[in-house]
């Protein structure tokens, strides 16, 4: 910078316009504003991270309808998922803020229903977003256990299974790297999070090229495109039904592009940077996680074999058909091992920005004044850093794993919240800009003119169907072993905030407050 006359200092004009915006929001900037829109969509990007969400949840789309249920399902899911996207993103660029959803739906609502509609929202998301931590986390933790088996011989070969106690440990060491990660300076994080996306890029490009090539026997494309699982061991055998139920592997695959609306007050004009991390980080990944996901399924030809137990990757079907894969073609399955660990590192650089998301989603709540103790969370460092929201995140989501010790199912039900709270989250806001705002809004640098409220509309529509679709029972008969607790667990953080409304926070949450 330089001076004029000997006067104050010739400031950044973008800086100040973005200071501004946020103080015309009722904030003073407090965090670092050091992110480039580059910076911006990696970080949502690397959270979306399709190595992660289709790996981690092709099992269960697998299971229910196979390969026409996931590569058809994806592309309607990217459709639907779209118009989310879209609208988020133009709400995104009216309201610049970490707030992100919650600060959304307090300016949508209404002056009568503002609180209430801020402090559901709010919550609906970030018990989301811990929950996505702990998924996330928990899934990695998971795959490296299937690494060493795979590395030791296998479940046939005397291979190594650990133990659930020793997968919680392995989960436990992989949250506290992340929470000291996360205690870096925003230089630090942006590294981190470009180093995400450039990483499911060339993870997606590496393997799609070097999967089918070595695999000797692949699937037909009527295989990959009309082949329909029926025979999934859970005594459901309606098609429809099946499919349904199959559309929410691409549906978990494409959660947390909020992210890119919670790093706005670290984002560089953020008032159209912020709505394009949404819009291409959900563009790309859709692309991209639909060409990853025909190269794996190119190289499933015994389904059921895959998803048995009783394989050498106890019954982890991507692993089981990559390791087959190298092993057929040279002998050993160590190519396969390869592929999986290029695939853990793109889990890794995810979970590092959902703490990231985690702590800056805290960090704002706390700034109103939602969170139990908001005085401790909303602190930042002398790097600029909320550090100790950021091992809050940490240290919830170590507490929802805990459940994996007594069930499985009850870790499941869990982490269900993860995708079903996140969607609430988005369309709570949505819902308010299509009906009680519509004449009131005032849009940003970015926005869809008069689509605005269409588009808002099936994105609402389509959230009320996935909510319905995730509620269903997963298996027939239903026992308490097979019962799906999705219900019950996002039921549960309904009943809970609207309880703790009711009691004790109507009284004095009024939504975001202003500390300008």
């Amino acid at each position: 910078m330089g001076t004029v006359g000997g006067e104050l200092p010739l400031a950044d004009p973008a800086a100040d316009a973005d200071q501004a915006r946020l103080q015309q929001l009722g904030y003073r900037q407090e965090l670092k504003r050091g992110l480039s829109v580059v910076s911006n969509f990696a970080f949502s990007f690397a959270i979306i991270s399709v190595l992660t969400g289709v790996t981690t949840t092709y099992n269960t789309g697998l299971r229910y309808g196979g390969p026409a249920s996931m590569t058809l399902g994806w592309l309607v899911v990217a459709l639907f998922n779209g118009c989310v996207a879209l609208s988020m993103a133009e709400i995104c660029s009216a309201y610049p803020t970490s707030g992100g959803l919650y600060y959304w739906s307090a300016k949508l609502a209404g002056k009568e229903w503002a609180p209430l509609a801020s402090w559901v929202t709010g919550w609906f998301n970030i018990v989301g977003q811990w929950a996505c931590t702990a998924s996330v986390d928990f899934s990695l933790a998971q795959l490296i256990q299937v690494i060493i088996l795979l590395g030791t011989g296998g479940a046939n070969g005397g291979g190594y299974l650990a133990s659930k106690y020793v997968v919680l440990a392995i989960y436990t060491a992989i949250l506290v790297v992340h929470g000291l990660i996360n205690s870096l300076s925003i230089q630090w994080l942006s590294w981190f999070g470009q180093l995400g996306a450039f990483w499911n890029v060339a993870g997606v490009f590496v393997l799609v090229i070097l999967v089918p090539s070595v695999a000797k026997e692949r699937a037909s494309a009527e295989f990959i495109f009309t082949h329909m699982n029926t025979d999934n061991g859970m005594g459901i055998h309606s098609k429809a039904y099946i499919l349904a139920v199959g559309l929410l592997m691409s549906q978990y695959s494409s959660i947390g592009y909020d992210t890119s609306a919670h790093m706005t007050e670290e984002t560089k004009k953020a008032d159209w940077n912020g709505p394009m991390g949404i819009v291409y980080s959900v563009a790309l990944s859709s692309v991209f996680g639909w060409i990853y996901l025909l190269a794996l399924t190119s190289v499933v030809t015994d389904i059921p074999y895959l998803l048995d137990t009783g394989n050498d990757a106890g019954g982890y079907a991507i692993a089981q058909a990559l390791y087959a894969t190298f092993h057929r073609r040279y002998g050993t399955g160590a190519g396969g091992i390869a592929c999986l660990v290029i695939i853990a590192v793109a889990v890794f650089l995810c979970g590092t920005a959902c703490v990231t998301s985690n702590s800056r989603m805290g960090y704002a709540f706390s700034r109103d004044g939602a969170m139990p103790f908001s005085h401790v969370w909303y602190r930042v460092n002398k790097q600029e850093v909320p550090f100790n929201v950021v091992w809050l995140s940490v240290s919830v989501a170590f507490v929802m794993a805990l459940t994996s010790l007594g069930s499985q199912v009850a870790f499941q039900a869990m982490v269900s919240i993860a995708t079903l709270g996140l969607y609430i989250a988005y369309a709570l806001p949505i819902f308010f800009r299509v009906t009680t705002a519509r004449r009131s809004f005032v849009p940003g640098p970015f926005h869809l003119g008069r689509f605005g409220v269409a588009v808002g509309s099936v994105a609402v529509l389509w959230v009320a169907l996935v909510t319905v679709l995730f509620c269903l029972p997963v298996a027939y008969p239903v026992t308490k072993e097979t019962l799906n607790y999705t219900p019950v667990a996002v039921g549960g953080v309904l009943v809970l905030s609207l309880a703790a409304w009711v009691l004790h926070a109507r009284f004095w949450f009024r939504g975001p407050i202003t500390n300008v």
